[in-house]
C-alpha cells in the first residue's frame, strides 16, 4: 500500500489547475486559483458558503469557462467545453441533487444519462457487474420512487462508473445519508481510489473530510488559502483556515424555571394522505413542546419530513383538534392564522419556499412579518420600517450581502439561511418549526445558525427542530424521535441516545415504529 501511495505521488497530476479565474457582474468567484489532484488521490475541497467552490467545479465539469488560467488533464492543457468533453476525458461527477425520475426504474434512470444507447440488457449486465464488483446492493429493476437516498445516491455512483471514470467529482454526498451508508461509502470511494481513479470530495463536514481525504484545499473568498493533510490537522483548524478567524462554540444556557413546563404545541393522531404521487403518508403522528424546549426529530429524506412540516406551518390543514397551538385548536389555522397564535416555520428550501429568489431582502422580510413586525398599513408596505428590521437582520446574523436591496438569489446558500431564519427570529415566536437548518452550510454559518436557536430556547420558544444531521440534534436538542416513513418513533432524551442508535432506527423497517431507548 505504501508502495501504491508513493507511485501516485511521483506521477503526474490527473488535473491541475493554474490561475483559474472566474468572474461574475460585481463578484470575483476564483481569484488566481492553483491546485492539483494525483492519480488516486482523494482530495478535499472545502470553504465556507460562496467561498467559489461551486464555480470552480462547474469549470472543471464544462458546465462553465474560466476567465484566465489554464487547465491541465494528465500534464496536458485542455479546455473543457461542455460536461460531453468533461466525461469524454474521464470526469464523472455526483451532484448533491439528485436528478432522478420518480416514476422509472433504476436501470432507465441510468440509462437516461448516458451519452450514447446502450441495448438493455447489455446495460443491465453492466450494471450488475458494477454493482458486485464494488459490493452496491442495488436493483437495477426497482423502481426509484421506492429508493432510500442512499440508494438513490447509488444510481449516480454507478452512472459515473458506468464511463470508467479517471476523476469523480463527489459533491457533499453524505448530507442525506445515514451513519451506515455513509460508512459503506467510504468503502466504495477508498475501493475506487486504490484502483487509480482520483476523487475530489466537497463536503461542509470536516469529521468526514479528516477520516476519508488524503490532502484538502481551503478556499476562502475565492483564492486558495492553504493546502494541508486533513488527517493531520483538526477539524476545528480547518473550519478556522476556511473562515479565517477563531471559531466559536455554541453554548446552550438554561432555560429560565418560570418559562418552563408550558406545553407550547401538541399533536395528537396527526394522520395525513401524501399530497404528491409519491409523497409519504403520516400515520398517527404524536408529540408535544414545552417552552424552552428544542425537540428534534431525525430521519432519511422522504420519511414524511416535508409532510409533517407543511402540517405544522399550515400548509396542509387537518382535523381541528389534531394540532393544538397554546391549547387552542390549530389543525384548520391559516399559515397565516397560526403566525398570529405564535407559530413561525422555516422550511428546508431556502430558494423558492424560504425565500422569493427574484425579491429582494427587505421584500422577503415583509413576506412573512408583515403583520407580527407591522410591515404593513391600510393595505401599504411600510417601506422604511421594513428595510429598517431587514438591515437589523443583516448586522445581527452577520450576512454576507451588499444590502437590503439585494435579490436573495444573490446571496450564497448559508448567508440567505442566516437571513431567512433571522427574519423569523426577529418576530419573537413563541413556537418555531425549522427543517434543516443548517443542511449545505459551511461550518462558521452553521455556528452563527445553531447558537441562535439555543439562544431562542433558552428564552423560552419552543422548537422543533427536523434535521438529517445527527451531530447537530445531538448537540441542541433536549429530546429526540425518527421519523420512518411516516411514523415517528417514541421520543427519548437527546444525552442517552447514540448516533449509532438513532442510525439504525432512521434506516430502519419502513412502516414499523421504534421505540427510542437508552444506549
Amino acid at each position: 500500500m505504501a508502495g501504491q501511495k508513493q507511485k501516485k505521488k511521483d506521477a503526474a497530476p490527473r488535473i491541475a489547475l493554474k490561475g483559474i479565474c472566474r468572474s461574475f457582474p460585481g463578484i470575483v468567484a476564483n481569484d488566481d486559483v492553483t491546485m492539483s489532484v494525483a492519480p488516486g488521490e482523494i482530495h478535499a475541497l472545502v470553504g465556507e458558503n460562496g467561498a467559489g467552490k461551486s464555480t470552480l467545479v462547474k469549470m472543471l465539469y464544462g458546465v462553465l469557462k474560466p476567465d484566465a488560467g489554464q487547465i491541465y488533464w494528465d500534464g496536458e492543457p485542455v479546455t473543457i467545453d461542455s460536461p460531453k468533453t468533461a466525461r469524454y476525458l474521464g470526469i464523472g461527477m455526483v451532484f448533491q441533487h439528485f436528478s432522478l425520475f420518480e416514476a422509472m426504474t433504476v436501470l432507465e434512470n441510468i440509462a437516461l444519462g448516458l451519452d450514447e444507447p446502450v441495448p438493455r440488457r447489455r446495460l443491465e449486465s453492466r450494471i450488475r457487474d458494477i454493482l458486485h464488483t464494488y459490493n452496491l446492493p442495488l436493483d437495477p429493476r426497482r423502481a426509484v420512487h421506492t429508493l432510500s437516498a442512499g440508494e438513490r445516491q447509488r444510481i449516480e455512483i454507478v452512472r459515473a462508473l458506468l464511463l470508467r471514470p479517471k476523476l469523480l467529482i463527489m459533491d457533499e454526498p453524505t448530507s442525506v445519508l445515514t451513519p451506515q451508508e455513509i460508512e459503506h461509502l467510504f468503502k466504495t470511494l477508498r475501493r475506487i481510489s486504490e484502483e487509480g481513479c482520483s476523487i475530489l470530495y466537497i463536503s461542509h463536514k470536516l469529521e468526514e473530510v479528516k477520516r476519508l481525504c488524503d490532502s484538502a484545499t481551503i478556499l476562502r473568498a475565492g483564492r486558495k488559502v492553504a493546502k494541508c493533510n486533513p488527517g493531520k490537522t483538526s477539524a476545528r483548524k480547518l473550519a478556522e483556515m476556511m473562515i479565517g478567524s477563531e471559531l466559536k462554540d455554541v453554548a446552550r444556557q438554561a432555560t429560565a424555571p418560570s418559562r418552563k413546563r408550558e406545553v407550547r404545541l401538541s399533536v395528537e393522531g396527526l394522520s395525513l394522505a401524501p399530497s404528491s404521487l409519491f409523497g409519504t403518508p403520516l400515520a398517527e403522528i404524536a408529540f408535544s413542546v414545552q417552552a424552552g424546549e428544542i425537540f428534534g426529530i431525525a430521519g432519511i429524506a422522504g420519511n414524511g419530513q416535508n409532510e409533517l412540516f407543511a402540517a405544522l406551518s399550515g400548509e396542509r390543514p387537518c382535523a381541528p383538534g389534531v394540532i393544538r397551538i397554546g391549547g387552542i385548536s390549530a389543525g384548520d389555522k391559516s399559515p397565516s392564522s397560526r403566525r398570529a397564535l405564535g407559530l413561525c416555520a422555516l422550511p428546508e428550501e431556502r430558494n423558492g419556499h424560504a425565500a422569493v429568489p427574484s425579491f429582494t431582502l427587505w421584500e422577503n422580510l415583509v413576506l412573512t412579518g408583515r403583520r407580527t413586525l407591522a410591515l404593513t398599513s391600510a393595505g401599504l408596505i411600510r417601506r422604511r420600517r421594513a428595510r429598517r428590521f431587514s438591515g437589523e437582520v443583516i448586522s445581527r446574523f452577520d450576512v454576507r450581502t451588499t444590502g437590503v436591496d439585494a435579490e436573495a438569489s444573490s446571496l450564497s446558500g448559508g448567508n440567505l439561511q442566516k437571513f431567512v431564519l433571522g427574519r423569523e427570529i426577529a418576530q419573537n415566536p413563541r413556537i418555531l418549526v425549522v427543517a434543516q437548518p443548517t443542511w449545505g452550510v459551511d461550518a462558521g454559518a452553521a455556528v452563527t445558525v445553531r447558537q441562535a436557536i439555543a439562544d431562542l430556547a433558552a428564552a423560552g420558544t419552543a422548537i422543533v427542530l427536523i434535521s438529517q444531521d445527527l451531530d447537530e440534534l445531538l448537540l441542541l436538542a433536549d429530546t429526540v424521535a425518527v421519523i420512518n416513513q411516516g411514523r415517528l418513533t417514541e421520543m427519548g432524551p437527546a444525552a442517552t441516545v447514540s448516533v449509532e442508535r438513532i442510525g439504525m432506527l432512521m434506516g430502519g423497517i419502513h412502516g414499523e415504529p421504534a421505540v427510542v431507548t437508552p444506549a
